[in-house]
């Protein structure tokens, strides 16, 4: 589809994304605003392009997740795509090729959808991960979908 056939959702998407990556810059409301307050829940730098999409109609939930040291997500995968900012701790993904990437707090990236983006999270340090993620689903799909792990990881 071309670029003046994107759904109203992909636009409103890849607004909210300019929203965030203005955060730090952003003043608290608009001049002449009364009444209002804000809290900025997280923020997070992301190295690569950020992307989201949604076929059809979406749910969106924000979530913070803790992972105690020593924890991990069990092997999963997502029917739509996530937004992720680390704000504590160091996350440590294993992907279904078994590739690992470390991402630290202050990091913030979009997790794929799809069981062939199997993947388990892991605490491998001494404080804390905290997660801020926000979930853009199919309408009514789970938060995450329980999978095996790959054969390459030898579980």
């Amino acid at each position: 589809m071309g670029r003046r056939g994107r759904s109203r959702g992909t636009m409103l998407l890849a607004g909210f994304l300019g929203v965030i990556a203005a955060v730090p810059s952003a003043p608290a409301s608009p001049s002449g605003s009364t009444g209002v307050t804000s809290t900025v829940l997280a923020h997070g730098v992301s190295e690569k392009r950020l992307k989201l999409k949604a076929k059809g109609t979406a749910d969106v939930i924000v979530r913070t997740i803790t992972i105690d040291p020593g924890g991990s997500t069990g092997w999963h995968y997502h029917e739509g795509q996530l937004l992720i900012v680390v704000t504590a701790g160091t996350l440590t993904r294993t992907f279904e090729d078994c590739s690992v990437e470390i991402t630290p707090a202050g990091s913030a990236f979009v997790e794929a959808a799809g069981v062939e983006h199997r993947h388990i999270g892991r605490n491998l340090g001494t404080e804390p991960v905290v997660l801020h993620a926000t979930y853009v689903l199919p309408k009514g799909s789970p938060l995450a979908v329980d999978t095996e792990a790959p054969s390459c990881a030898g579980e």
